[in-house]
Protein backbone atom coordinates (compact mmCIF):
# COMPACT_ATOMS: atom_id res chain seq x y z
CA UNK A 1 0.00 0.00 0.00
CA UNK A 2 1.24 3.42 -0.74
CA UNK A 3 0.44 6.20 1.67
CA UNK A 4 -0.07 10.23 1.43
CA UNK A 5 -0.44 12.76 3.30
CA UNK A 6 -4.48 12.35 3.28
CA UNK A 7 -4.06 8.99 5.25
CA UNK A 8 -2.82 11.01 8.40
CA UNK A 9 -5.71 12.93 8.28
CA UNK A 10 -8.06 9.98 7.65
CA UNK A 11 -6.71 7.79 10.24
CA UNK A 12 -6.66 10.58 12.65
CA UNK A 13 -10.04 12.05 11.48
CA UNK A 14 -11.92 13.05 14.44
CA UNK A 15 -8.73 14.95 16.17
CA UNK A 16 -7.87 16.55 12.59
CA UNK A 17 -11.53 17.96 12.41
CA UNK A 18 -11.93 18.89 16.13
CA UNK A 19 -8.45 20.93 15.40
CA UNK A 20 -9.84 22.47 11.90
CA UNK A 21 -13.16 23.62 13.44
CA UNK A 22 -12.42 24.55 16.66
CA UNK A 23 -14.46 26.92 18.70
CA UNK A 24 -11.41 29.39 18.70
CA UNK A 25 -11.61 28.97 14.75
CA UNK A 26 -15.45 29.03 14.38
CA UNK A 27 -16.07 32.56 16.57
CA UNK A 28 -12.77 33.81 14.88
CA UNK A 29 -14.62 33.40 11.44
CA UNK A 30 -17.40 34.59 12.80
CA UNK A 31 -16.22 37.92 14.36
CA UNK A 32 -17.35 36.56 17.48
CA UNK A 33 -13.84 35.75 19.46
CA UNK A 34 -13.35 37.97 22.34
CA UNK A 35 -10.52 40.35 21.22
CA UNK A 36 -8.59 39.46 24.55
CA UNK A 37 -8.63 36.25 23.30
CA UNK A 38 -7.16 36.83 20.53
CA UNK A 39 -4.62 38.96 21.81
CA UNK A 40 -3.58 35.93 23.91
CA UNK A 41 -3.16 33.84 21.21
CA UNK A 42 -1.41 36.28 19.13
CA UNK A 43 1.40 36.42 21.51
CA UNK A 44 2.12 33.41 22.29
CA UNK A 45 1.94 32.36 18.48
CA UNK A 46 4.84 34.62 18.40
CA UNK A 47 6.86 32.62 20.70
CA UNK A 48 5.59 28.85 18.57
CA UNK A 49 6.77 30.78 15.87
CA UNK A 50 10.34 30.87 16.82
CA UNK A 51 10.30 27.56 17.82
CA UNK A 52 9.35 26.57 14.75
CA UNK A 53 12.18 28.62 12.95
CA UNK A 54 14.13 26.39 15.28
CA UNK A 55 12.76 23.30 14.29
CA UNK A 56 13.16 24.00 10.61
CA UNK A 57 16.85 24.30 11.70
CA UNK A 58 16.73 20.91 13.22
CA UNK A 59 15.54 20.18 9.94
CA UNK A 60 18.53 21.38 7.96
CA UNK A 61 21.00 19.28 10.64
CA UNK A 62 19.05 16.28 9.93
CA UNK A 63 18.67 16.33 5.85
CA UNK A 64 20.27 13.52 3.77
CA UNK A 65 20.20 15.30 0.85
CA UNK A 66 20.76 18.25 -0.86
CA UNK A 67 16.89 18.92 -2.00
CA UNK A 68 16.00 18.05 1.95
CA UNK A 69 18.69 20.89 3.11
CA UNK A 70 17.32 23.25 0.73
CA UNK A 71 13.22 22.68 1.56
CA UNK A 72 14.53 22.87 5.39
CA UNK A 73 15.80 26.01 4.70
CA UNK A 74 13.47 27.70 2.93
CA UNK A 75 11.02 26.76 5.59
CA UNK A 76 13.07 28.76 8.28
CA UNK A 77 13.81 31.52 5.88
CA UNK A 78 9.88 31.93 5.52
CA UNK A 79 9.51 32.28 9.36
CA UNK A 80 12.59 34.28 10.10
CA UNK A 81 12.03 36.50 6.68
CA UNK A 82 8.79 36.81 6.27
CA UNK A 83 6.04 35.36 8.66
CA UNK A 84 7.99 36.50 12.22
CA UNK A 85 8.46 40.03 10.75
CA UNK A 86 4.30 39.96 9.52
CA UNK A 87 3.63 38.62 13.14
CA UNK A 88 5.21 41.41 14.77
CA UNK A 89 3.38 44.28 12.73
CA UNK A 90 0.27 42.22 13.12
CA UNK A 91 0.67 42.03 16.78
CA UNK A 92 1.77 46.05 16.93
CA UNK A 93 -2.17 46.83 14.95
CA UNK A 94 -3.62 44.95 18.22
CA UNK A 95 -1.93 47.01 20.88
CA UNK A 96 1.33 44.91 21.40
CA UNK A 97 4.60 45.99 21.26
CA UNK A 98 7.77 44.16 19.90
CA UNK A 99 9.09 44.92 23.40
CA UNK A 100 5.91 43.24 24.81
CA UNK A 101 6.42 40.42 23.11
CA UNK A 102 10.26 39.83 23.99
CA UNK A 103 9.46 39.52 27.68
CA UNK A 104 6.53 37.34 27.04
CA UNK A 105 6.27 34.03 29.21
CA UNK A 106 5.30 30.68 27.40
CA UNK A 107 1.73 29.24 28.41
CA UNK A 108 1.94 25.44 28.84
CA UNK A 109 0.20 24.72 25.47
CA UNK A 110 2.92 26.82 24.02
CA UNK A 111 5.56 24.89 25.64
CA UNK A 112 3.89 21.47 25.29
CA UNK A 113 3.87 21.66 21.51
CA UNK A 114 6.97 23.44 20.52
CA UNK A 115 8.90 20.94 22.79
CA UNK A 116 7.18 17.84 21.51
CA UNK A 117 7.73 19.04 18.02
CA UNK A 118 11.60 19.52 18.65
CA UNK A 119 11.70 16.55 20.87
CA UNK A 120 10.38 14.54 18.25
CA UNK A 121 12.62 15.75 15.71
CA UNK A 122 15.95 14.94 18.09
CA UNK A 123 14.56 11.28 18.92
CA UNK A 124 13.25 10.97 15.28
CA UNK A 125 14.45 11.27 11.84
CA UNK A 126 13.23 13.89 9.24
CA UNK A 127 10.01 12.39 8.38
CA UNK A 128 8.95 11.69 12.48
CA UNK A 129 9.57 16.24 12.42
CA UNK A 130 7.63 17.26 9.43
CA UNK A 131 4.71 14.95 10.67
CA UNK A 132 5.03 16.53 13.74
CA UNK A 133 5.26 19.87 12.09
CA UNK A 134 2.68 18.94 9.56
CA UNK A 135 -0.29 20.11 11.97
CA UNK A 136 0.60 23.81 11.87
CA UNK A 137 2.10 24.03 8.72
CA UNK A 138 -0.91 22.19 6.69
CA UNK A 139 -3.40 22.99 9.05
CA UNK A 140 -3.16 27.26 9.06
CA UNK A 141 -3.56 26.55 5.52
CA UNK A 142 -7.12 24.24 5.47
CA UNK A 143 -8.33 26.24 8.51
CA UNK A 144 -8.48 29.62 5.97
CA UNK A 145 -10.12 27.16 3.22
CA UNK A 146 -12.23 25.81 5.74
CA UNK A 147 -13.64 29.06 6.92
CA UNK A 148 -13.80 30.32 3.59
CA UNK A 149 -16.19 27.81 2.59
CA UNK A 150 -18.24 28.47 6.55
CA UNK A 151 -21.42 30.28 5.78
CA UNK A 152 -21.24 31.91 9.21
CA UNK A 153 -17.42 33.47 8.49
CA UNK A 154 -17.76 37.03 7.68
CA UNK A 155 -14.80 38.63 5.27
CA UNK A 156 -14.14 41.98 5.02
CA UNK A 157 -13.78 45.32 7.36
CA UNK A 158 -16.95 44.45 9.83
CA UNK A 159 -14.84 40.98 10.60
CA UNK A 160 -11.74 42.71 13.16
CA UNK A 161 -9.58 39.17 12.41
CA UNK A 162 -10.11 39.19 8.66
CA UNK A 163 -6.53 40.01 8.35
CA UNK A 164 -5.44 37.09 9.95
CA UNK A 165 -7.80 34.94 7.52
CA UNK A 166 -6.30 36.61 4.62
CA UNK A 167 -2.82 35.69 5.42
CA UNK A 168 -3.29 32.10 5.64
CA UNK A 169 -5.24 31.94 2.26
CA UNK A 170 -2.89 33.85 0.45
CA UNK A 171 -1.06 32.38 -2.32
CA UNK A 172 2.07 32.68 -0.40
CA UNK A 173 0.79 30.35 2.49
CA UNK A 174 -0.99 28.32 0.09
CA UNK A 175 1.70 27.61 -1.94
CA UNK A 176 3.92 26.59 0.91
CA UNK A 177 1.52 23.90 2.09
CA UNK A 178 0.96 22.71 -0.66
CA UNK A 179 4.77 21.94 -1.20
CA UNK A 180 4.78 20.63 2.05
CA UNK A 181 1.88 18.14 1.35
CA UNK A 182 3.89 17.07 -1.84
CA UNK A 183 6.81 16.67 -0.03
CA UNK A 184 5.15 14.06 3.15
CA UNK A 185 3.19 12.63 0.06
CA UNK A 186 6.90 11.68 -1.64
CA UNK A 187 8.35 9.75 1.69
CA UNK A 188 4.38 8.48 3.18
CA UNK A 189 4.50 6.31 -0.19
CA UNK A 190 7.34 4.15 0.73
CA UNK A 191 6.39 3.72 4.46
CA UNK A 192 5.51 0.13 5.70
CA UNK A 193 2.17 -0.29 7.79
CA UNK A 194 4.64 -0.51 10.88
CA UNK A 195 5.77 3.10 10.27
CA UNK A 196 2.43 4.05 8.95
CA UNK A 197 0.89 3.46 12.74
CA UNK A 198 4.37 5.15 14.16
CA UNK A 199 3.87 8.07 12.11
CA UNK A 200 -0.24 8.74 13.18
CA UNK A 201 0.51 8.49 16.22
CA UNK A 202 2.91 11.58 15.89
CA UNK A 203 0.45 13.27 14.17
CA UNK A 204 -2.25 12.59 16.22
CA UNK A 205 -0.53 13.76 19.01
CA UNK A 206 0.89 17.04 17.69
CA UNK A 207 -3.17 17.53 16.04
CA UNK A 208 -4.39 17.24 19.83
CA UNK A 209 -1.38 19.68 20.90
CA UNK A 210 -2.65 22.18 18.65
CA UNK A 211 -6.32 21.35 19.96
CA UNK A 212 -4.51 23.27 23.50
CA UNK A 213 -3.23 25.59 21.49
CA UNK A 214 -6.36 26.99 20.56
CA UNK A 215 -8.45 26.49 23.81
CA UNK A 216 -5.47 28.16 25.28
CA UNK A 217 -6.95 30.97 23.42
CA UNK A 218 -10.19 30.79 24.07
CA UNK A 219 -9.73 29.92 28.27
CA UNK A 220 -6.46 32.93 28.27
CA UNK A 221 -4.75 29.95 29.69
CA UNK A 222 -1.43 30.19 31.25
Amino acid sequence: MSYRFDDLTAACHDDWRAYIEHDFVRQLGSATLSEDAFRHYLKQDYLFLIHFARAYALAAYKSPSLSDLRHAFEGMRAIVDVELDLHVGFCRQWGISEEELAQLPEAKATLAYTRYVLDTGNRGDLLDLHVALAPCMVGYGEIANWLNAHPATRRGGDNPFDAWIAMYEGEAFQAAMRAEIDWLDARLADASPARFAELTRIFRDATRLEIDFWQMGLDLAD
